[in-house]
């Protein structure tokens, strides 16, 4: 077909059009090796958006080895000629981009990838890395002084990530601030319960082994993925008000404690729903698993993790935290407070719905047990600091402020606050100036000074 010369003119104007374009692009530049976060400088991954993981592991008991395969899913924001990954210690036998083999480099914590072509701003994109070895929890003072992450139990492994031993078992962006929908894929010795996040699409024997697929459809930071494996009593149902429950509960611990763990869930679970708004997840529910090395719970999404259940109000803080932390996520880890004080918060308005004792004479007790000179008080709680980030004034001090801060505005604008902060940042993440800042159009208030004094200040505030 010949074309006029009015249209090879025009031809010849469009693709002079499109060089512009091209040669106007900036040229592509490495992904930084971190998001910034100042208490974990290298936790996350700059140039791209995490969209969807998909997760394929199987886990030996026997020998504590995992092999694993992951394909991160993700939209390029930048130009990339190389991008990082965050992933612990196990070794990488291969990556491929969009099907394609490519180079990485190790160095410490970190996967450098470069694709055979640079992967171009606004694209979305494949990242898939074969990996294997025997993952390694973490320790140090962080939390409690306990290790954390991915700890071998007498038949299985329990798996609690806060805040980044995510990338101890599986290749990721290893950030809140970056999160992602999931499927996850476990390989187990058959017999054994492979318990994960959101709801469970399938489970099958073949051979000697159980082959499990869970799949987490709503967005969800890396640490609180979990591929918790062992011998579990499986309880499923539905709250009173609709939401589906799972409960799994080790059976040495079946008769261990006084508490109801399926009947407490599927309560505090639809109470907090006409507190804090409706459910943000598909499924609620618990694992508790015989993990006495622990010594703590963790607010896996959707599913709670227990390494055992020691009261009713454990439970209600970590299912308060379905909220706070996992569908309203912290923006930097310095933000703690925003999940840690808003669910023990919840533990004092759980002893107020139960008639036991107020929030108020809450807040007393813990104020009136700590004097003024007492280290409690020297925590600045919007910025506690990486290795006592859950420090206790973190809890009971961020719980405080809540207190006041309803004392100061009144149960009607609280209780209005509560779930307009987790309607408005459903799904996302939010800092300090985002909370400080609805309060303050919520209530019609200036509370500069409540909030300066209280997270902001240490010593022991005047009341």
């Amino acid at each position: 077909m010949a074309l006029s010369r009015s249209a090879r003119l025009g031809a010849l104007a469009t693709a002079a059009a499109s060089f512009l374009v091209i040669a106007a692009s900036p040229a592509p530049t490495p992904g930084a090796d971190g998001i910034g976060d100042t208490y974990f400088p290298q936790l996350g991954n700059g140039g791209f958006d995490a969209r969807h993981y998909d997760l394929d592991v199987a886990y030996d008991p026997a020998t504590g080895r995992l092999d694993g395969r992951t394909t991160l899913t993700a939209r390029a924001t930048q130009n990339l000629s190389s991008l990082d990954l965050d992933l612990q210690k196990l070794a990488v036998t291969n990556v491929e981009v969009n099907g394609r083999r490519a180079r990485f480099t190790r160095e410490a914590d970190e996967i450098r990838i470069t694709p055979h072509d640079a992967l171009r701003k606004g694209r979305t994109f494949t990242v898939t890395v074969t990996y294997g070895g025997v993952p390694e929890p973490l320790g140090g003072p962080i939390v409690f002084g306990s290790n954390y992450g991915w700890m071998k139990t007498t038949d299985g492994v329990f798996v609690a990530c806060e805040p980044n031993a995510a990338s101890t078992w599986f290749p990721s962006s290893d950030h809140p601030a970056d999160k992602a929908t999931y499927d996850i894929r476990i390989r187990a010795p058959k017999g054994l319960t492979a318990v994960s996040n959101g709801r469970l699409v399938g489970t099958y024997d073949k051979g000697g082994s159980t082959y499990t697929h869970w799949r987490e459809t709503k967005p969800m930071a890396t640490y609180l993925a979990t591929a918790t494996v062992g011998k579990f009593d499986v309880r499923t149902g539905k709250t009173p008000g609709g939401i589906p429950v799972y409960v799994a509960i080790d059976p040495v611990l079946a008769n261990s404690n006084n508490v109801d763990v399926y009947a407490v869930t599927a309560e505090a679970t639809d109470y907090w729903s006409q507190i804090f708004g409706p459910y943000p997840f598909e499924e609620t529910g618990a694992i508790v698993d015989d993990m006495p090395e622990a010594g703590f719970s963790l607010e896996v999404q959707s599913k709670p993790v227990y390494s055992a259940v020691r009261s009713e109000s454990t439970i209600v803080h970590e299912l308060a935290h379905q909220w706070f932390g996992d569908s309203v996520s912290v923006e930097r880890w310095k933000d703690i407070w925003l999940n840690e004080g808003f669910a023990t918060y919840a533990q004092w308005l759980w002893a107020e719905h139960r008639g036991t004792r107020s929030a108020h004479d809450s807040f007393l007790a813990g104020y009136d047990a700590r004097p003024a000179d007492s280290a409690f008080w020297q925590t600045v709680v919007a910025d506690p600091q990486r290795d006592t980030m859950f420090a206790s004034a973190v809890y009971q001090r961020g719980a405080m402020t809540l207190q006041v801060l309803r004392e100061r505005i009144g149960d009607e604008a609280f209780f209005r606050l509560l779930p307009a902060w987790t309607k408005l940042h459903r799904y996302g993440n939010a800092n300090t100036a985002d909370f400080i800042r609805l309060a303050e159009r919520i209530s019609g208030r200036q509370l500069d000074d409540l909030f300066q004094t209280w997270l902001f200040t240490a010593g022991k505030p005047t009341l």
